[in-house]
């Protein structure tokens, strides 16, 4: 039923859109515009009728153009982009972040729990989520226990994120709530640690053994939802970003809905539902590319391994340190589930995208792929590997082959290159991120942020896949040097490559004629300036549906 009224919904903001006036023209001139279409790379000017690009030339060619009534910008030289679209986004999840709890800037101990008191003593009672921690920036890198928080935290719940989302600190009463104890077993796809000695739950729970939790914090209401959007918008666009491929649940389409009927929808939304709705979608007739140009549906998201800081990517190898484990496949891996949803879902016509860092989870989702290939009708089904982080050499080359896109998110690399080594070994450290191999063997690469694990800044990601220069600047040659990529690449990577994931290139991700004008204005050119300084970039304009949206002082 809710599908069904999602679908009405949908078809009516396609027939009731408000459009711009007819003779409403803008002109942007004397500019550096890198249009990423092979055919006409560079240009000087771009003239905008309502919310598409009409001409794409000369700056004198577009004065020959205009119109007494056109609105005329003079870039001044400045390099002119498609409008960045991140692939891979916990949208509405990145408006909590802003509105709530932050605990990323804590670089010790006792930082992380100066910052989460202070937070309760203005919220005490409520259950407390949220936080993205970071372990591996304190001065011990030993995982968080209850026993640090529970003096300030004994009548308030507590569950907060460590920043990749992929394992959470309890308190002791968030455990007590949930029913967990040294005698709870770990779920399928799941860790709840406990102490060696005492075999005490140490309040950290991973990857599904978090759901154990998770199942009994109340929902977000619809308000905190569309708050939380307004602010996750807000954010995108004084980066650029004009479009984003979402994490999406029920809650979420609801409120996007909201905003487009608004008029407040400053970012395309591509949704991903979780695989395990797919019948919902299908039964509906729902397929890819379903929507108009500011929400579509069609794409399912499932999950074959952990992460690597939780030590629950899936390995063909144990880890180096901790050498009682290879990681955790999910248990709809375990179970057969993801195959079979999956293969039923293609059927149907849904894109499949899946979470896999490991190198066995990475293998594992190659030959399921290549399976349904081979299974099903022929379509042009586009499938995708969120992350694709840890390759085996011969796998690089299948990427290409059976056509699979790689989704990766660049920012982890100069981020988790801190600590990743001592994860799983120098040896097999060397196929992290293999962004040049991909792109070499031909495959079709993409970035994205996975913003709130990192953050929603194209520019910080260009600058990650172009340098590899680890936070620590421990690696200014660049950490796996040999990966580094261009600056050209790495724009492609942020505009049309991510257009063509979401099945959308012939209508953004370039700037050429016909093509939705979504554009954004950088103060510095990134295409020649030294790779260094392309962290310090800054978006002066972003251009959505054909409205400065961001305009900067």
């Amino acid at each position: 039923m809710f599908i069904k009224l999602l679908l009405a919904g949908i078809l009516m903001i396609i027939s009731s859109k408000n459009l711009i006036s007819q003779n409403n023209m803008t002109a942007f001139i004397n500019g550096k515009i890198y249009t990423v279409n092979k055919n006409q790379p560079m240009a000087q000017a771009v003239l905008i009728r309502e919310n598409k690009i009409i001409f794409v030339g000369s700056s004198d060619e577009v004065k020959r153009m205009i119109t007494g009534d056109t609105r005329i910008i003079d870039l001044k030289g400045r390099l002119m982009l498609p409008g960045f679209i991140d692939d891979h986004v916990h949208f509405i999840s990145g408006g909590f972040y802003l509105l709530g709890l932050n605990l990323r800037p804590a670089k010790t101990t006792a930082e992380f729990k100066s910052i989460l008191k202070k937070y309760i003593e203005k919220n005490k009672g409520k259950w407390i989520t949220g936080g993205n921690w970071d372990h591996e920036a304190w001065e011990v890198k030993d995982l968080p226990t209850k026993e640090m928080i529970d003096d300030f935290t004994t009548n308030t719940p507590v569950f907060i994120d460590r920043f990749d989302g992929h394992m959470a600190l309890a308190n002791s009463y968030a455990l007590k709530l949930a029913g967990i104890t040294k005698n709870t077993p770990n779920p399928d796809g799941g860790t709840i640690v406990k102490d060696k000695l005492t075999g005490e739950p140490t309040g950290i729970l991973k990857d599904n053994a978090m759901a154990l939790i998770y199942r009994i914090i109340p929902d977000n209401t619809g308000e905190e939802n569309y708050q939380a959007a307004l602010a996750a918008l807000n954010e995108a666009k004084k980066f650029g970003v004009t479009s984003a491929q979402d994490i999406t649940y029920k809650s979420n389409l609801i409120v996007y809905q909201k905003l487009e009927k608004e008029n407040k929808l400053t970012c395309r939304i591509y949704t991903r539902l979780p695989i395990a709705s797919y019948k919902s979608l299908a039964d509906a007739g729902i397929q890819y590319n379903f929507g108009d140009d500011k929400i579509k549906l069609g794409s399912l998201k499932a999950f074959a391994d952990g992460s690597l800081g939780s030590s629950t990517a899936w390995f063909f190898d144990r880890y180096n340190q901790d050498t009682t484990t290879y990681g955790l496949p999910m248990d709809i891996v375990s179970d057969g589930s993801l195959e079979k949803w999956a293969t039923d879902a293609d059927k149907n016509l849904l894109q499949i995208s899946t979470h896999a860092i490991g190198d066995r989870a990475n293998a594992y989702m190659l030959d399921l792929y290549e399976k349904i290939e081979n299974t099903n009708p022929k379509w042009d089904r586009r499938f995708r590997i969120e992350h694709a982080q840890h390759l085996r050499k011969t796998d690089i080359d299948r990427f290409a082959k059976l056509g699979v896109i790689a989704s990766a998110q660049p920012y982890h690399c100069i981020d988790d290159g801190v600590w990743a080594e001592k994860r799983i070994g120098r040896e097999r450290i060397k196929d992290a991120y293999p962004f040049k191999s991909l792109i070499d063997a031909g495959a079709v690469l993409c970035f994205g942020s996975d913003w709130t694990v990192a953050p929603i800044n194209p520019l910080l990601g260009i600058y990650a896949a172009v340098t590899r220069r680890t936070l620590d600047d421990k690696n200014p040659g660049g950490w796996i040097p040999e990966q580094k990529i261009s600056v050209e690449d790495a724009i492609r990577c942020y505009t049309i490559n991510n257009a063509y994931a979401a099945f959308e290139e012939n209508i953004k991700g370039s700037i050429e004629p016909g093509k939705l004008a979504d554009l954004v204005v950088l103060d510095n050119d990134i295409l020649t300036i030294d790779p260094v300084k392309i962290k310090d970039a800054k978006v002066c304009i972003t251009v959505f549906d054909g409205d400065i949206i961001f305009q900067s002082d």
